[in-house]
């Protein structure tokens, strides 16, 4: 296996060794229809696309594991090389770094140089210095034919896409109000491991760092405000509400928030309420529901109704549908193959410039409009990438790797500026 700390020193985080971030398509192989398939990123989403990939086309194969942790890509190696449909051999798992979302427009640059299609993962990346370059890239690979699909699976749900397409089509009036929530439970965290500097362990427990991450507002929560871009697209302001509570008594906790409420402010009065929360213990759930002059849609339970509380149109519970994630690799694994490029970059990549403005909003407790985001400085990039490289969230002078609270800067509304 390649050794990490060489391959990071020699090929920093641009080197695309099998692909690029999740799921890419690498080849047909020579004198037949199959596609090869390098999995970049061996976490639980990557393994749950690669599943997907498999399921969603028949004629698919995956030739190289990449993680920036060996024992990762070894884990999922040993899982799949039974599998007749893996051709990848203990020559092609790779130890690289090139798995949480803060590297996915560098990564996705170099896909789209090398000629890839590309399936990435949503956010499309953690700043709006590397969004504003991943639209870049989306564009070249426009002009390349290349098929580019991203993780917003839901998309791809035909319950949600009907849903959605009703109300666009104007089944319950003029939109003027849309309420999105994602409330769940405290995600993972993982621990220091003896062998680890700062920016190894800081990438191994990426979900908790807003450097890597985003902060849930932007690494999950996309997938909620990506339905009121659908519908009514980007706001012109926001101001939001944001805390930690409950994350604070362990290191591995990093520097994200635990809860975030965002207003975003549209012409004509038009809001959208955006809250999420990762809390444990508390009542959980993850909607969108659309107010129009007319009615009100449930984009989660498939459903209309009108202003007297009548039931216009429910999606047939009878019907079998397939899940998103696997709608997605079908539509994109069709697109390849029958040369109709699918391009998801501009919706994914706003989608992702709006939950860093809820972000930014909360972290600041400012009002921000879309012309200061969009205009946003602020770089969330270590000055190298290296295993011994300084992190841009360094512990806080004198503290240690036992509990303590707040070991990490988190952003205090009020006091954080923003850039």
């Amino acid at each position: 296996m390649t050794n990490r700390r060489d391959f990071l020193k020699t090929a920093a985080v641009g080197a695309a060794a099998v692909s690029t971030l999740s799921i890419a398509r690498s080849a047909h192989a020579e004198g037949s229809d199959i596609l090869r398939v390098g999995l970049v990123g061996c976490g639980g989403r990557g393994r749950g696309a690669l599943a997907n990939t498999l399921e969603a086309d028949p004629n698919t194969v995956v030739t190289a594991f990449g993680d920036l942790f060996p024992e990762t890509a070894q884990r999922t190696f040993d899982q799949y090389k039974r599998n007749p449909r893996c051709k990848a051999t203990q020559d092609t798992v790779f130890s690289l770094l090139a798995t949480s979302p803060h590297y996915r427009p560098i990564q996705f640059a170099a896909a789209v140089e090398a000629g890839k299609h590309v399936f990435f993962e949503k956010p499309n990346g953690v700043d709006v210095p590397g969004i504003l370059s991943f639209l870049e890239t989306g564009k070249k690979a426009a002009e390349k034919g290349l098929t580019v699909v991203s993780g917003l699976h839901f998309r791809y749900d035909k319950r949600v896409v009907e849903t959605m397409n009703r109300v666009l089509d104007g089944m319950i009036g003029e939109v003027r109000e849309i309420s999105c929530s994602y409330l769940t439970n405290r995600l993972w965290t993982r621990p220091r491991q003896p062998q680890d500097t700062e920016m190894m362990f800081q990438n191994r427990n990426w979900y908790n760092f807003t450097w890597l991450s985003g902060d849930y507002n932007v690494e999950q929560h996309v997938h909620t405000l990506d339905k009121a871009n659908w519908i009514i697209g980007l706001p012109q302001s926001a101001w939001g509400l944001g805390a930690r509570s409950v994350r604070v008594d362990q290191p591995a906790y990093g520097d994200i928030y635990d809860q975030m409420s965002v207003t975003f402010d549209y012409p004509n009065g038009v809001k959208v309420h955006s809250c999420c929360r990762q809390i444990n213990g508390c009542f959980n759930e993850m909607q969108c529901r659309i107010l129009g002059t007319k009615g009100h849609a449930s984009a989660m339970e498939y459903k209309i109704i009108d202003l007297n509380g009548n039931v216009l149109w429910n999606f047939d519970r009878k019907e079998r549908v397939k899940d998103g994630h696997l709608e997605e690799h079908i539509a994109m694994y069709d697109s390849i193959r029958n040369s109709k490029a699918l391009n998801c970059v501009e919706y994914s990549s706003y989608s992702t410039i709006m939950a860093i403005l809820g972000r930014e909003a909360c972290y600041t407790g400012q009002k921000l409009s879309w012309e200061q985001i969009l205009n946003s400085k602020k770089v969330l990039a270590p000055s190298e990438y290296t295993p011994d490289a300084v992190p841009p969230c360094v512990p806080i002078e004198g503290a240690t790797y036992s509990p303590v609270k707040n070991m990490y800067n988190v952003p205090l509304p009020g006091l954080t500026k923003f850039q």
